[in-house]
C-alpha cells in the first residue's frame, strides 16, 4: 500500500524540485575549469538545507526531503531560525532543531537573529530570517534552501502587492526559484496549505502554530482570517488557485518587461552615463519606470521600501515637467531633473 495522498503529493513535489538542483549541481560540475578534472576532483553530492519554523508547511517539507534524498544522493539538512520575539522563542527553536535531527538531516543548526523596525514588523522580520539563512547556507556551502510556501501564501502575497498598488511584478507573488544563484527553491507553491497538514497529521509530525499567524496585529494574518475568506464567500470557491494563476500570468509580463528595460537602458545615457529625459520619454511607461526603479535602488533606495508612488513622482520629472524640485525617495536617495537629464543619487 502507498503513502496517503497527501504525503504522497508533498513527496512528488519535493522529488522534482531535488532533480532540478541534482541536474544544476551536474551542469555546473561539467563545466571546465582551469584544467580538466578527475572524477576524485569532481565536487561532492550536494547539500539542501530546510528553512523550517515547525509549523505545518516546513516540517511537511522537512520530512518529504529526508525521505526523497537519500535516494538521489542528495545530502539533507536543516534551519530553523530564532527571531526572539516571544517569549521561550529560543526553546521553541532547539525543539524545532530536535525534530530535523531526528528526521535524520544533518547538518542540523538553530540560528537567533535580532529583528530591527525598518519596513514594519513583518519585513523586518522577513529580512533578517533571509539573512541568516543566507548565511547558514554559505557556512554549510548548500547548493539550496528548500522553503514551504503553499500556493495559499502565493495568493496572500498577491493580494498584499495589489493592496499596496506595487505594479505587475508585485503582482507576480513569490517565484518558485529566487535568490542568488537559485539558491532559494519553494516546491509547495502548487500545494495548498491543507495538503502539508494532512500530510503532517497521517505521519504523526508534530506541528507548532505560530501565534503570530493568528495575531490580527498582523496584515498579513488578518488577511488570512478576514480577507480570503471574504473574497471566498463573496466570489465562490477557486480564489486560491486564481490568485495563484495570476501570479504566473504576471511573472511572465513582468520578466519579458524586466529584460526589455535591460535592453534599453544603455540606449537612454549619455556618455557620462546619465539618463537623459528625452530619451526615457519615448519609451513604453512600463518600461521606463523599470529603468527609473532600477536606478533609484542601485542609487541606495532599498527595494522593499521603493514603492510605484515614488517612482510615478520620478516619471512626472520626465513625462509632467514643470520645473518642479528634487523627489525624496526611501534610502536618502534624492531625483531630479538637470539640463535635460534626469540625476539620482544619495542626497
Amino acid at each position: 500500500m502507498g503513502p496517503h495522498p497527501a504525503v504522497a503529493a508533498i513527496r512528488l513535489a519535493v522529488r522534482r524540485v531535488l532533480h532540478d538542483i541534482l541536474n544544476d549541481h551536474h551542469a555546473s560540475a561539467d563545466r571546465p575549469a582551469s584544467g580538466e578534472q578527475s572524477p576524485d576532483e569532481r565536487p561532492p553530492s550536494p547539500l539542501v538545507l530546510v528553512a523550517c519554523s515547525g509549523g505545518a508547511d516546513s516540517m511537511a517539507l522537512a520530512s518529504a526531503l529526508a525521505f526523497e534524498a537519500p535516494k538521489l544522493g542528495i545530502r539533507a539538512g536543516g534551519v530553523t531560525v530564532d527571531h526572539g520575539l516571544q517569549p521561550g522563542s529560543d526553546l521553541r527553536a532547539e525543539e524545532v532543531a530536535l525534530r530535523l535531527r531526528e528526521l535524520g538531516l544533518d547538518p542540523v543548526e538553530s540560528t537567533a537573529v535580532t529583528v530591527g523596525r525598518e519596513g514594519g514588523p513583518e519585513a523586518a522580520a522577513r529580512d533578517a530570517r533571509y539573512a541568516a539563512l543566507d548565511a547558514a547556507a554559505e557556512r554549510h556551502g548548500a547548493a539550496a534552501v528548500l522553503l514551504g510556501h503553499t500556493r495559499d501564501d502565493q495568493a496572500e502575497t498577491v493580494l498584499l502587492g495589489l493592496a499596496r498598488g506595487s505594479g505587475t511584478r508585485s503582482l507576480s507573488g513569490m517565484a518558485a526559484v529566487s535568490g542568488a544563484d537559485g539558491r532559494y527553491r519553494r516546491p509547495f507553491l502548487e500545494l495548498d496549505r491543507q495538503i502539508a497538514r494532512k500530510a503532517c497529521m497521517v505521519q504523526s509530525l508534530p506541528v507548532w502554530d505560530d501565534p503570530h499567524n493568528t495575531d490580527p496585529a498582523y496584515t498579513r494574518s488578518r488577511l488570512r482570517h478576514e480577507g480570503l475568506p471574504a473574497l471566498e464567500k463573496a466570489l465562490g470557491k477557486g480564489v486560491v488557485e486564481a490568485l495563484a494563476r495570476t501570479a504566473q500570468l504576471s511573472r511572465d509580463d513582468a520578466d519579458a518587461l524586466d529584460a526589455w528595460a535591460r535592453r534599453a537602458e544603455a540606449s537612454v545615457r549619455d556618455a557620462a552615463g546619465l539618463l537623459e529625459c528625452a530619451k526615457l520619454y519615448a519609451l513604453p511607461p512600463a518600461v521606463r519606470r523599470r529603468i527609473l526603479r532600477q536606478a533609484a535602488i542601485e542609487a541606495g533606495a532599498p527595494a522593499g521600501s521603493l514603492f510605484a508612488r515614488h517612482i510615478e513622482e520620478v516619471d512626472r520629472l520626465i513625462t509632467g515637467w514643470r520645473g518642479q524640485g528634487a523627489i525624496n525617495l526611501p534610502g536618502k536617495v534624492v531625483a531630479q531633473r538637470q539640463g535635460g537629464r534626469l540625476v539620482i543619487r544619495q542626497g
